[in-house]
């Protein structure tokens, strides 16, 4: 590990405790600073009104007013999520009804991009809404040093990750092609706990200049393109504990495995790939059959030049 990650994970790592909430909410009033919360969500009825009901009770309360929006951005759930949400007291928004002149793309990264639209906050909180087990925390904690300290500009979560029962051993993904490609590439990130986490929270100066990826490769693309824009100083984590969610499939993983590994090859060379498809199988009546994917090669610019977020955050 470079000599300068090991000064920045002593003096950019924190935990959740080390900021008080009286003290986050202080500092949140002395710098009029607002914050949004986005929960990026489909087919997510069974955990999204739990996250909803937990940071409009403990985060946007009279006693509490930490958070000053709570939007769960639907990308076209087929399920009661909406419904759902609405009713734990989150303003849902369409993904669909943002940007209408430009057709939606499917991918996680498309709902964030395009949640700049349905956000006024100058920190802008992401989590993921198939979290079980939901504390406040997960908000409170990411957010607390960028109130408390105007230097920094992107938060990242970091957690344990079980997978089932067994501890630690979630995030596959992340330390068979994450870890990997930033240890080799971008060794300044090599220490980030959770550099894919859906957990993390930034200025909205810093994300409305940043491309989004719009599928699986949003949080390397992001995390890779904030060290170039504000530099290793400004990026900073947070241990908020143990984060249970839903977890993928081998093929699943594969498919997100492919769109990470092409975000981090656009930012390598900013070039061709020569073939973004992916070949996985299935085991059929007749032996394995290929099924072939496309892997996510789209980005969407920075949300500073779109004409109608210009012209919206002008008024």
């Amino acid at each position: 590990m470079l000599d300068e990650v090991e000064r920045w994970l002593k003096r950019r790592s924190w935990s959740a405790d080390d900021r008080p909430l009286d003290r986050l909410l202080a500092a949140k009033r002395s710098a009029a600073t607002t914050v949004s919360v986005v929960l990026p969500a489909l087919n997510e009825e069974a955990t999204v009104g739990a996250i909803a009901d937990t940071i409009r009770r403990e985060l946007m309360g009279e006693a509490m007013p930490l958070v000053d929006e709570l939007v769960v951005l639907d990308s076209g759930s087929t399920d009661r999520t909406a419904e759902v949400a609405a009713a734990a007291g989150a303003t849902v928004v369409p993904r669909d009804s943002l940007l209408p002149r430009l057709p939606a793309l499917p991918g996680k990264g498309e709902v964030l991009w395009r949640s700049l639209l349905a956000t006024s906050g100058d920190i802008v909180c992401f989590i993921d809404a198939d979290l079980r087990e939901f504390e406040p925390r997960f908000v409170s904690g990411i957010i607390g040093p960028l109130l408390t300290d105007p230097t920094l500009h992107l938060v990242k979560g970091m957690y344990d990750r079980p997978l089932g029962e067994m501890a630690g051993q979630g995030g596959r993904v992340t330390e068979l092609v994450a870890r990997p490609l930033l240890n080799l590439h971008w060794p300044q990130l090599a220490g980030f706990v959770q550099p894919l986490g859906g957990e993390y929270a930034a200025r909205r100066s810093l994300l409305e200049r940043l491309p989004f990826p719009v599928g699986y490769g949003v949080e390397l693309g992001l995390l890779v393109d904030a060290l170039h824009t504000v530099g290793l100083d400004a990026l900073g984590q947070v241990d908020i504990g143990v984060r249970k969610h839903r977890h993928q499939d081998g093929q699943a993983l594969g498919r997100m495995a492919a769109a990470i590994y092409r975000t981090a090859q656009l930012r390598l060379a900013r070039g061709h790939l020569v073939r973004p498809r992916l070949t996985q199988f299935d085991r059929g009546e007749n032996g394995f059959e290929p099924r072939t994917t496309a892997v996510d090669t789209e980005e969407r610019p920075p949300m500073i030049e779109v004409p109608e977020y210009t012209a919206r955050r002008a008024a």
